[in-house]
C-alpha cells in the first residue's frame, strides 16, 4: 500500500437540508485538513445547503433529486476518481463527526483498504437503543466473521477509503438502503479488500432534527436484515476489474 503521506484526500459530505449546519462543518474541515478537498454533494435538498457549503468554501455536486447516502457518496467517489484523488473520507454533514479524528483514520489506511469511526469500540458515551441496538449487534457479529476481523460499529457512516477502495466504489458503490453502510462494507469484503475500525467520539447534531423515530426504529431491523441479504447475493465484485474500468 503507497505511503499515505503522499496521497491526495477528499472529504465528501452527503447532505439533505442541512443549511443549518454544513458551512460550519465545511469550516471545520477546512481548518482541521487544510491540505484536502472538500465536496459537498447537495441530495436534492429543498432549502440553502448548497450555497451555505459554497460560502463555507467547498465544492458542491448538486443532484436533481434525492438519492439517500449511496447515491450521494456514488457521486463522491466517481469526482474523487476524476479529479485525482486517492483517498475519500466520508463525513455528515450534520456535526456528528468531528474532523478532528480523520487524520487518524487516514493514518490506518497503511493497514487497510478502509478504515471505520467506530462508535462502540471503547471511545466516547455514543449509545443505540431498541431494535436499532439489536439491529447493530446482529449486523456486527455477521460482518465480523465476514471480515474475519472485530467490528463494533458496521452501520457507521465515517470511514475513510484508500486506492483500491476508491476505484472499486466508483464502480460498484451500492445505492440502496443502508447501501452505504452494511452493503458497502459487505461489498469491500467480497472484493477481497481489507476493513479495520478506529474507535471515535460522536457529537450531538449541530442543529436540525435527527431523522430516527420509533417508527423507523422498528423498520430498521427488518430492512437492516434485508440489506444484508442483498449484499450476500450481489455479484462478486473485483478491484481488478474496478482498475481496468
Amino acid at each position: 500500500m503507497a505511503e499515505v503521506a503522499t496521497r491526495r484526500i477528499l472529504i465528501v459530505l452527503p447532505a439533505l437540508n442541512e443549511e443549518n449546519n454544513v458551512g460550519a462543518v465545511v469550516r471545520h474541515v477546512r481548518e482541521t485538513l487544510p491540505d484536502a478537498g472538500v465536496l459537498v454533494v447537495d441530495d436534492g435538498s429543498s432549502d440553502q445547503t448548497s450555497r451555505r457549503a459554497r460560502e463555507a468554501g467547498a465544492t458542491v455536486a448538486r443532484l436533481a433529486v434525492n438519492l439517500g447516502v449511496g447515491g450521494a457518496m456514488r457521486t463522491g467517489f466517481r469526482y474523487a476518481v476524476a479529479n485525482g484523488y486517492d483517498v475519500v473520507v466520508q463525513v455528515d454533514a450534520d456535526g456528528q463527526h468531528d474532523p478532528e479524528h480523520v487524520r487518524e483514520l487516514v493514518d490506518h489506511l497503511d493497514q487497510a483498504d478502509l478504515v471505520i469511526g467506530a462508535r462502540f469500540a471503547g471511545k466516547g458515551a455514543y449509545r443505540a437503543t431498541g431494535p436499532r441496538r439489536w439491529a447493530m449487534w446482529v449486523l456486527a457479529v455477521v460482518i465480523s466473521r465476514l471480515a474475519r476481523t472485530k467490528l463494533t460499529d458496521v452501520t457507521s457512516g465515517f470511514k475513510a477509503a484508500g486506492p483500491r477502495a476508491v476505484k472499486m466504489f466508483a464502480q460498484y458503490y451500492p445505492a440502496e438502503y443502508l447501501g452505504d453502510t452494511v452493503e458497502s462494507l459487505v461489498l469491500a469484503i467480497r472484493g477481497g479488500l481489507v476493513v479495520r475500525q478506529v474507535p471515535v467520539e460522536m457529537r450531538e447534531r449541530s442543529g436540525g432534527q435527527p431523522s430516527q423515530t420509533p417508527i423507523r426504529a422498528a423498520v430498521y431491523l427488518f430492512r437492516a436484515g434485508l440489506a444484508l441479504l442483498l449484499a450476500l447475493v450481489r455479484r462478486r465484485p473485483s478491484v481488478e476489474s474496478a482498475d481496468a474500468a
